[in-house]
């Protein structure tokens, strides 16, 4: 009786022990999701205040058609793509997709397509590195979103109200008339500074080619410094050849705004991520960001690890382009999240493309690749052209 007493104890010795490893592990999840064109339906125009400080939110916002009878203009540029802004003066520039996403279009995009449309984006983000941390990620990248609003409809979705999450956006000057933007658990991440990095770049014939820009954020996450950098880089319209210098454009912006924020404060961990229209392998991010493939690479020359190269190199795809698998869709981040061990600052568990069942597109020519929202003008009622990505960090808990 005393000897299965001794084993009863150990057994419940061994089982306090687990629990207790089981709660020495604080973990959270980073990502980002295409919504593949998130629009209302309300057609509207970019309002730019040349009078405005660059940095005030009203120097450039989507405003309804129907509201621009009520702002001051002294340009109207409607029809017209200028290569510069004009300081100085007030002006009305129409977003190319404008008239696509509304009743009277060709899509006959609807409130009800709508609704269908952000409960389906919610139900993505809800669920991204779930089943590791059993809650929806604390930090989110959005891209493709036409305006805040459609941010703030997304948020308030039931299955993500409750975890209250705060918005940074900004309005780029993009010809299709798309962000990119962050969401973040405000209990779990405190920004500290925002911004937006213009990426100026031309065609062949000397015109400026209007493009998403890089959203720079610093903040603490559980009380840790970070930085993020959202991005959404020029496609390859036109050719990947000849598209390439636009992405090497994107890439030597984004290395400087992290060479910048590392180089002011080495502690801080820093996070890019977003749809690079480029591979792992491709010069952009190889040459021009100067990424590390491996974490043995990681140098004073490449202090930047690619978490999806890994992924790649085993044939993973987010995308397929022109009927060719492609893996755009990349989490970059500083040395520092590196680590063998489980320490007392986060560092990277897992890095994952999200492609549960519902994702996948299971017919047709598309099968096996993302059940996207659109085909051609019709609503499919799928979610996205792209695979979302995500990065799970943990940490010893304090």
């Amino acid at each position: 009786m005393k000897k299965y007493s001794s084993l009863l104890l150990l057994m419940i010795i061994c089982m306090a022990s687990a629990q207790q490893k089981g709660q020495v592990r604080k973990v959270a999840t980073i990502g980002f999701l295409n919504v593949e064109n998130l629009f209302d339906t309300i057609p509207s125009a970019d309002y730019i205040d040349g009078t405005k400080d660059f940095s005030n939110p009203a120097f450039h916002r989507s405003v309804p058609l129907d509201s621009l009878k009520y702002l001051e203009t002294t340009e109207d540029y409607r029809g017209v793509w200028s290569n510069e802004l004009l300081v100085g003066k007030k002006v009305v520039r129409k977003q190319i997709l404008a008239d696509d996403f509304t009743v009277n279009s060709p899509k006959n995009w609807n409130t009800k397509s709508y609704n269908q449309k952000i409960a389906n984006e919610a139900r993505v983000i809800s669920e991204m590195g779930a089943q590791y941390t059993k809650t929806a990620p604390a930090i989110v990248g959005l891209i493709e979103v036409e305006n805040r609003q459609v941010i703030e409809d997304l948020i308030k979705h039931p299955l993500l109200a409750k975890y209250d999450y705060g918005i940074i956006h900004y309005n780029s000057f993009d010809a299709r008339g798309i962000d990119v933007a962050l969401i973040y658990q405000k209990r779990r991440f405190t920004p500290s500074n925002s911004l937006k990095k213009e990426i100026k770049i031309f065609n062949d014939d000397g015109k400026r080619s209007y493009t998403r820009d890089i959203v720079v954020v610093t903040g603490f996450l559980d009380n840790e410094k970070i930085a993020l950098f959202m991005n959404h880089w020029p496609s390859r319209s036109g050719g990947e050849a000849r598209s390439l210098p636009k992405r090497n454009a994107a890439a030597v912006v984004l290395k400087q705004q992290m060479d910048s924020i590392r180089n002011a404060d080495p502690s801080t961990k820093l996070f890019a991520m977003g749809d690079f229209n480029d591979d792992p392998v491709s010069t952009s991010l190889k040459n021009y960001l100067k990424t590390a493939m491996t974490p043995k690479e990681l140098s004073a020359e490449k202090p930047y690890l690619n978490l999806m190269y890994p992924l790649y190199k085993k044939g993973v795809a987010s995308l397929a382009y022109q009927n060719a698998p492609n893996l755009f869709d990349q989490i970059i981040v500083s040395a520092n999240v590196v680590a063998d061990e489980v320490g007392s600052g986060y560092s990277v568990y897992k890095a994952e493309i999200f492609a549960p069942p519902y994702l996948i597109n299971r017919q047709g020519n598309w099968k096996g690749y993302p059940l996207r929202s659109w085909d051609g003008d019709r609503f499919t009622g799928g979610y996205s052209d792209h695979f979302p990505a995500f990065v799970v960090l943990q940490r010893e808990a304090k």
